[in-house]
């Protein structure tokens, strides 16, 4: 909201100060043209921020590291409206009274943001929340949510503890002991929100205080669901058969899996535009790193939607001979990896070539990535749930390539699947936009493989 604001006053500004240099070719104001001009000026702008990552909550960059994202958005919010001024026929502005708005966005931009850090903004609306349960279940939130960073939104006032919790559990602090009534607790204290932590809720719970609490306008909520609200992700080892048979949706109709694929199509088609002088590039530095009778491209099994097994195509980033010894999973030190396929692993530039899956259909855009037969049956055989993240087709990116970095570990796997089955739950166009354009920061800052 605050960039909005900051756009619309930079809008309003550089027209006041174009009026004395531009005064005869500036339509008056109030004309649709300058409403057309407000919305793409501040659209680029948000979409541009969006995908430096100046909006994920738990960006820890210092007030350079800001700056030098918010450069980056204004440049790419420059080279989006050139191109939208290009493709629809609409009315630019006069010479050099664009680049003035996004100097001037820049300038709002910094200087609004050093304010919201020296203020601690971070602090702002924060609800105030307390745990029922002190058990194993309650202390899903220390394991879950470990820095400060992952709890930006409530302050944790602690935990109160209940019949049936498990008594080996002590990082379940600090426990709530008061002698008055917890309904008198909870309003005295300003509480926001019950976190239902339980380990046994059956006859532990107290309903009639919570019933209460509800009336009063105070937010009751599960401990899944709140971990699921606050970080993205679900609580594998805490959910039972029933939560994913109530919560997993049915695949799209085929009028929707057919628009599906146009869409992926589409944003193929663009990339594809976009970024062929990259692949003639990394063609030829793989060439010239291991000669030129050396292999560009190799394809690999792995896992599809409906446990399909295709094969995917991707520049090679290893040595030929990576897997003589068989199948392996690669790790970030892997001395496997070329010199040139490390530089193409950390920007993505070896997955171009899955455009072809995209478009063949395999693949969607957005998505779990997919596996290597060889370790789902590992996976499947000591991961729970693991198997439902092929309900959905795999994707070039994705809600877990977002939201947690490259791993090579069973431990890893386990991760990353609390992110997929949160965005097989949650997935729709909306989302997917979402996640495409938050790559973006990914492939701008280097952080891939």
């Amino acid at each position: 909201m605050t960039d909005f604001i900051v756009a619309f006053i930079v809008f309003a500004l550089g027209l006041n100060l174009a009026e004395v240099y531009y005064s005869e070719k500036l339509p008056k104001l109030g004309e649709s043209f300058h409403f057309v001009q407000l919305f793409l000026f501040s659209s680029t702008l948000q979409i541009a921020t969006l995908a430096v990552g100046l909006y994920n909550e738990k960006l820890r960059a210092t007030y350079k590291g800001v700056a030098i994202r918010i450069m980056v958005a204004i440049g790419l919010a420059y080279i989006m409206s050139s191109f939208i001024y290009l493709l629809i026929p609409v009315s630019s502005f006069p010479d050099l009274l664009c680049e003035l708005l996004y100097l001037l966005a820049a300038v709002g931009l910094l200087i609004s943001r050093k304010i919201a850090l020296s203020t601690n903004y971070t602090n702002l609306n924060r609800r105030r929340v307390v745990v029922l349960g002190a058990g194993e279940r309650a202390g899903l939130i220390n394991s879950c949510m470990k820095r400060r960073a992952d709890r930006v939104n409530f302050d944790l006032i602690g935990y109160i503890p209940v019949n049936g919790d498990s008594i080996k559990v002590t990082t379940t602090v600090p426990r709530i002991e008061t002698s008055i009534s917890l309904e008198d607790y909870i309003i005295d204290n300003q509480i926001e929100e019950i976190i239902i932590g339980a380990d046994e809720r059956r006859g532990n719970l107290p309903t009639d205080m919570l019933f209460s609490c509800k009336m009063k306008g105070v937010l009751i909520t599960d401990i899944i669901d709140f971990i699921e609200r606050e970080t993205g992700q679900i609580a594998v080892s805490h959910i039972n058969p029933s939560w994913v048979i109530y919560n997993f949706r049915s695949s799209k109709d085929l009028f929707g899996r057919f628009a599906n694929w146009v869409f992926n199509c589409f944003i193929s088609s663009i990339v594809l535009l976009l970024s062929w002088p990259l692949l003639l590039v990394a063609m030829l530095l793989i060439k010239l790193e291991d000669g030129f009778s050396s292999p560009v491209f190799y394809s690999q099994q792995r896992v599809g939607k409906q446990g399909k097994v295709f094969s995917i195509y991707k520049f090679r980033t290893m040595q030929v001979n990576a897997e003589e010894n068989g199948a392996q999973m690669s790790f970030k030190t892997d001395k496997r990896i070329t010199k040139v396929g490390a530089f193409l692993r950390k920007y993505r530039i070896d997955e171009l070539p899955q455009l072809y899956n995209v478009i063949k259909g395999d693949m969607s855009f957005v998505g779990p990535r997919p596996e290597r037969p060889e370790f789902c049956q590992q996976f499947d055989g000591s991961i729970p749930y693991y198997s439902q993240r092929h309900d959905v087709k795999p994707g070039l990116t994705g809600w877990a390539q977002l939201k947690y970095p490259y791993g090579d570990s069973l431990d890893d796997a386990i991760e990353k699947l609390k992110f997929d089955l949160y965005y097989i739950k949650h997935r729709s166009f909306m989302l997917d936009v979402l996640i495409l354009i938050r790559t973006s920061e990914i492939i701008l800052f280097g952080k891939g493989r």
